[in-house]
């Protein structure tokens, strides 16, 4: 089978995001950063399947989340942030979301992507 048609075709197709949990890390490595796109809107229904696939190996993700923290999508960030901020162990992801708490930019105030770090940090005791 090509890995390539476990990526959703749109952002109703939780059919195939379903399919996922039957694959393990390193089978599906190839189309992590495509399966992440599919959470720059959590209010997309497919959203919920791929998240709930990619919380079970975030551990072994973090260069990709890394990269969704190298764009300027804040939107995208947010729902990073709310999705792997509870479960993540990278010290370079929690240095970025802790920057996003303690020091955001205006754009990052104005999207509340501060207050979202803001809980993660509480909840996870970082400071």
């Amino acid at each position: 089978m090509d890995i390539k048609n476990l990526i959703p075709k749109d952002k109703g197709d939780t059919e195939t995001a379903e399919k996922l949990k039957n694959y393990s890390y390193i089978q599906l490595k190839p189309i992590i950063p495509e399966l992440l796109e599919w959470l720059q809107d959590g209010n997309w229904p497919v959203a919920e399947p791929v998240a709930d696939y990619l919380k079970t190996i975030c551990e072994n993700i973090s260069s990709e989340i890394l990269n969704v923290f190298e764009t300027d999508d804040l939107e995208w960030k947010y729902y990073i942030i709310l999705i792997f901020g509870p479960l993540i162990k990278d010290k370079s992801i929690r240095n970025i979301i802790t920057r996003i708490a303690t020091n955001p930019t205006e754009q990052e105030t104005e999207t509340e992507l501060c207050e979202v770090a803001n809980e993660v940090i509480k909840n996870r005791s970082w400071m």
